[in-house]
């Protein structure tokens, strides 16, 4: 039944017009959960919901020894690394060298500005708001910065799913489109998770972040989208008349 409903939105809207939509409902939708998770958490009102997240992952005899066997507090540390600043900017910098290299200089400036523009966004959050991290439970990963917003939650998501758009862009197949801004979204949601797992953020920093994360990567996009279309219709295509720019599926 989705997939029929979905199937006739795509028909009636557009691929392209379809695509545009959703990232504005992304935008929108993550900004307003940012600011609700801003009131309700630094007020205090999301203590209890933190405390009891953070303590159901521990043994309740020893909060410094995570659920589960010692392989997956390994496993964990392994993922948290996908969402580092330097693992971030080593993936950032090996795309941006391709796309480079293609010559797709808008391609280019939107992962420039999703990357770097998150980086710096998420420095001054950091700075501005001063959560102290929990210290509920013993952390299993090193820290040195604020809490609020988690940067490997709102970075990964940021970061990855920009990636993923510029790739689904290119690709022809909607099964494919589907399937890798799915890997892109399930890395986010897989690195923002660690870092709760980790004892090292509390949960509504990691919901703060994956909603911001999320309403950049996003926003950037809409933006280029948006300076296209003036583009196009200011200066069309030799042959071609001046209106409106139509919707595709292709990244710039």
């Amino acid at each position: 039944m989705r997939s029929d409903t979905l199937a006739n939105l795509t028909r009636r809207f557009g691929w392209g017009q379809f695509v545009t939509l959703a990232a504005l409902l992304v935008c929108a939708g993550g900004m307003l959960a940012f600011a609700a998770i801003i009131d309700e958490a630094l007020e205090g009102e999301t203590h209890a919901f933190d405390e009891a997240l953070l303590l159901a992952l521990r043994n309740p005899a020893d909060r410094s020894d995570p659920v589960g066997p010692f392989w997956l507090e390994i496993m964990m540390r392994d993922y948290t690394a996908l969402g580092s600043h330097a693992v971030l900017l080593l993936i950032g910098g090996v795309a941006l060298g391709y796309i480079l290299m293609l010559r797709k200089w808008l391609s280019a400036t939107l992962l420039v500005v999703s990357f770097g523009g998150g980086m710096a966004l998420n420095s001054l959050l950091k700075l501005g708001f001063g959560r102290p991290r929990p210290d509920l439970v013993a952390h299993l990963a090193e820290v040195h910065t604020a809490s609020f917003p988690s940067g490997h939650a709102m970075l990964s998501a940021a970061c990855y799913l920009t990636l993923g758009t510029l790739l689904a862009g290119v690709t022809p197949s909607r099964r494919l489109k589907a399937y890798i801004l799915g890997v892109a979204i399930g890395l986010a949601l897989l690195v923002g998770s660690s870092r709760v797992y980790l004892g090292v953020h509390w949960p509504t920093d990691v919901l703060a972040g994956w909603c911001l994360g999320a309403a950049w990567a996003m926003g950037c996009w809409l933006v280029l989208r948006v300076w296209l279309a003036w583009r196009h219709h200011r200066h069309p295509p030799h042959g071609a008349h001046p209106g409106p720019a139509k919707g595709g599926g292709r990244a710039p």
